[in-house]
């Protein structure tokens, strides 16, 4: 079984009085996490937040009857406890007058379980993002020179867990996500009411993943207006199908200012809505599926080592460019990605003079470790 990076920063949190929030798109694995965490402890009341009686039940839970229905067990689970009405208010009754109680809830749309829990459990719980099966993951499991072996086939397919373990049938399963569950809250979410509206949008931003995002051309494109489009990219956001990525702006005046890239946190996803699964070797985009790869494998390795740092790419009206920079500490580090190791391009002279004392590397499959691995 593959272990989850996350898992024992949860078990080292667990009992000290505040709830587990876990949070992720459906079918990470973040329910898989739980159940490797506390086995088949009988310790454990496990609720399903998207099963109507738990709804009803839980809409009117005070705490003594939460007493009766826990018994002599220590730990509680709300699983996709954004479907449960007020579950924030329902929450705080757990940790305020049940301080030996462990609650646990997982949830697969922030923007719904993050807006019904922040003011009820403002200092309260400790949050987690679970993404699809990290890079660092899979080396953990079965070494460094298998998963690099496997990168093409990463590139193309991802790493969503189901998809991983089901060799030689990833586009079935990668169909299944995209059908199902990968719509299952966002369609609930934000009034989306046009599914193929939304689908065609999420297909347009797949065929732009790297480039810089206009929204008055993708309304064009889908036939949509701007402010739809904007809700839209909002809501797949939230749901962590998709990131957003702003430009970087301080000194030039020919920098670009208020754009935006858009990258989808997995490959596969990205793949399965343009039904395109051709091994890169037969593909144009691979520079694309590369700068995917890797903005989110990077995107992984900072959340899991806790580290903060503020994301950008850079571009200039002349088209200068840089794909991806992080500010840490105050220090400013630029990269582009290159999946050819042969192509090592300079920095641009314009930011090089602007920002003397920021690094640069190139990133590519020969050096990705040193970016990516924990």
């Amino acid at each position: 079984m593959i272990q989850r990076f996350i898992q024992e920063d949860i078990k080292e949190q667990l009992f000290k009085g505040k709830a587990i929030v876990l949070m992720g798109s459906r079918q990470t694995g973040k329910t898989t996490l739980l159940r490797q965490l506390f086995g088949d402890s009988e310790d454990v009341l496990w609720l399903w937040g998207d099963d109507v009686d738990t709804q009803a039940m839980m809409e009117n839970m005070t705490a003594a009857r939460m007493y009766s229905l826990l018994g002599e067990k220590r730990v509680l689970v709300i699983d996709e406890a954004q479907r449960v009405k007020d579950i924030g208010l329902r929450m705080k009754v757990v940790t305020d007058q049940m301080p030996d109680v462990q609650l646990v809830a997982t949830g697969s749309s922030s923007f719904e379980l993050a807006n019904r829990l922040n003011e009820p459990l403002t200092g309260r719980k400790w949050e987690y993002k679970l993404y699809p099966l990290s890079f660092s993951e899979m080396v953990a499991h079965h070494g460094l020179l298998t998963e690099r072996r496997l990168l093409p086939h990463r590139l193309v397919y991802g790493y969503y867990p189901e998809v991983v373990t089901s060799t030689g049938n990833e586009q079935r399963v990668l169909k299944e996500l995209t059908d199902s569950y990968l719509y299952k809250d966002v369609l609930t979410l934000g009034q989306v009411k046009k599914s193929d509206k939304l689908v065609a949008l999420m297909q347009a931003l797949s065929y732009q993943v790297g480039a810089q995002v206009s929204y008055s051309e993708l309304a064009n494109t889908v036939g949509i207006d701007v402010k739809t489009v904007e809700s839209y990219i909002d809501v797949l956001e939230k749901s962590y199908i998709i990131f957003r990525l702003p430009s970087f702006s301080r000194n030039m005046r020919n920098e670009l200012k208020n754009s935006k890239k858009i990258y989808f946190y997995d490959n596969g996803i990205r793949n399965a809505l343009i039904a395109n699964f051709s091994q890169v070797e037969m593909r144009t985009d691979v520079g694309a599926l590369w700068e995917n790869f890797i903005v989110s494998e990077r995107l992984k390795y900072n959340d899991y080592t806790h580290r903060w740092c503020n994301r950008y790419f850079w571009r200039t009206r002349e088209q200068k460019e840089i794909d991806y920079l992080e500010e840490c500490d105050g220090a400013l580090s630029a990269f582009e990605f290159k999946y050819n190791p042969r192509k090592q391009p300079p920095v641009p002279k314009g930011f090089a003079e602007n920002y003397k004392d920021a690094g640069f590397k190139v990133i590519t499959p020969d050096n990705m470790e040193e970016f990516i691995l924990q």
